[in-house]
């Protein structure tokens, strides 16, 4: 047990809502389970990270506490991020996002960063380490880029498509180089509009150019995909990335070391 990978993994939050029928008045943290099935499917222990500042925090556990005691960090899907992360305010108040949520998984990426821990983002996460970094978002890519592919549906949800285009010469695509695929799902409505000092992309939806995966390009790994790999699955004709999933995990027993 102690030889497999402790991986921390971001929590979605749930605010107080009296349409609820229970802890209508309590703030709930959670994860969607396909992430965390997806880390045990490699052998590893996801462990989700709480928030560490509310009205019913206690004691003295910090982030660095927990980037110190895992191996790395995933950081989960879920509602948009703040535009006021980002230096802007919300086109529609419907995209005005989880600022609180923002910089709790902003403080965790600095402290897995800074404790030499490698930093996984999906979806959210890809956009979260994006702003953490200086770049900015597309807060709606229909509205912002009208000429652009529709990338969500709430219908199709996780069965909608596009190919990706590996960009050459990346760490992708030498993970990826024997996969049949370039198929991946698409369940976001925000992007990336400027890419973050330091980041290469590594995959574009060869449709329009939206940024669908990129990587750190410096000693920090911290890399990240806009498509869901924890909902792929092989009867959708999908690509077969689980070749992202055991990088990240052999990083994080590398790190441990």
């Amino acid at each position: 047990m102690s030889d497999r990978p402790k991986i921390g993994v971001s929590a979605c939050f749930l605010y107080p809502d009296a349409k609820r029928p229970a802890f209508a008045k309590k703030t709930l943290q959670y994860l969607e389970q396909s992430v965390p099935h997806w880390v045990m499917s490699a052998g590893a222990m996801p462990v989700m990270v709480p928030a560490l500042v509310g009205d019913t925090a206690r004691g003295d556990v910090t982030a660095q506490h927990y980037a110190q005691w895992l191996d790395g960090l995933m950081l989960h899907g879920g509602v948009d991020m703040s535009p006021t992360s980002y230096g802007e305010q919300p086109l529609d108040p419907l995209w005005a996002g989880d600022r609180t949520r923002d910089l709790y998984e902003m403080e965790l990426v600095r402290a897995f960063v800074a404790a030499g821990k490698p930093v996984f983002g999906i979806c959210r996460g890809l956009q979260l380490i994006n702003v953490s970094y200086g770049g900015t978002l597309y807060q709606d890519i229909s509205t912002q880029r009208p000429e652009a592919l529709v990338h969500r549906d709430g219908e199709a949800y996780d069965r909608l498509f596009h190919d990706v285009q590996l960009v050459p010469g990346t760490r992708l695509e030498t993970l990826l180089s024997q996969t049949s695929s370039r198929k991946v799902n698409s369940i976001h409505h925000q992007g990336i509009k400027d890419l973050a000092p330091g980041f290469v992309a590594e995959a574009l939806c060869p449709d329009d150019g939206t940024i669908e995966a990129i990587r750190h390009s410096g000693p920090a790994w911290v890399a990240a995909v806009q498509w869901h790999p924890e909902f792929h699955k092989p009867e959708y004709g999908v690509m077969d990335d689980s070749a992202l999933l055991h990088d990240f995990l052999q990083a994080a027993i590398a790190a441990r070391a």
